[in-house]
């Protein structure tokens, strides 16, 4: 009996995450009315939309898994928790895209370089922006004691720092990040949107977890924010030195005629890959 009432839960819980996700994909066609998906995906083969709209999926995936996990509150409250911030996640997953096109890629027309150029660069950097924003919608929702206003202040929290983060990405690697994208440099774009989901990942985990007083989980999402800030050119040193000996990043991805594409993938990987290790270590 215990089995078939974990099944029929399970299956409740399922049920009304798919309608989230639905309710997600409606929601992008509200805030993108002049896109049409369907045109971009079968009749242009747009590569480009196809990534940014996938990296648009995990964001939602992410944002809607940010409102199941944790311990049960019985089943009613569960499904009512799940409505809430389920909805208050993707309402906030597309605001947080359109802050972070206006700020992040501040150069570019993400409309006329994803749908009018087919520019895959910028589509897997919006793809990147998406999965990064889901990360920290998930940190911000997620978790024990906290109420609707602590996860409006948290996401407002993360996406500064994303921001910050993605300016200060600028810095280190010495190149205009929004110029080679404009280029549809794909290895700058993938190396771009690593950057991003790491340390997005990083403030996850600064924000996930009790909520006990603002001083403690502020003092968190600040030892995060330190460990980020440092984390970014130690681990692009580390894979200059270590994972491409003998080879420069930046001339790998900008100063040659064909950017190498591996390399940015190695970059990425260093990332992503080091952000998970700091989380399992602090």
């Amino acid at each position: 009996m215990d089995f078939l009432d974990t099944l029929i839960t399970s299956l409740i819980y399922i049920s009304l995450c798919f309608i989230l996700f639905l309710i997600g994909k409606g929601v992008f066609r509200l805030f993108h009315r002049d896109v049409e998906v369907h045109k971009e995906l079968v009749e242009h083969d747009n590569v480009a939309f196809a990534i940014a709209h996938v990296g648009y999926f995990i964001g939602i995936l992410l944002a809607i898994g940010s409102a199941v996990v944790g311990p049960s509150h019985g089943l009613v409250q569960d499904i009512i928790d799940i409505t809430i911030y389920g909805l208050l996640s993707i309402l906030l997953l597309n605001i947080s895209l359109i802050i972070n096109d206006k700020i992040i890629l501040r150069k570019l027309s993400i409309r006329a370089e994803i749908s009018g150029k087919q520019n895959i660069a910028v589509g897997v950097a919006e793809a990147g922006i998406a999965v990064a924003t889901g990360l920290i919608l998930m940190g911000s929702v997620s978790g024990e004691g906290g109420s609707v206003l602590t996860a409006l202040a948290f996401w407002v929290m993360g996406q500064i720092i994303l921001i910050a983060t993605a300016l200060f990405y600028n810095v280190i690697t010495n190149y205009d990040v929004n110029e080679h994208l404009q280029k549809a440099n794909v290895a700058v774009g993938v190396a771009y949107a690593g950057a991003l989901v790491a340390i997005a990942n990083l403030i996850r985990f600064g924000l996930m977890g009790e909520f006990e007083t603002w001083q403690e989980n502020l003092s968190n999402v600040g030892l995060e924010i330190g460990v980020g800030l440092v984390f970014l050119p130690v681990v692009r040193v580390v894979a200059d030195k270590l994972l491409l000996p003998g080879q420069n990043l930046t001339d790998e991805l900008v100063n040659q005629e064909k950017p190498n594409l591996g390399a940015a993938f190695v970059e990425a990987f260093a990332y992503i890959g080091g952000s998970v290790l700091i989380t399992w270590s602090i």
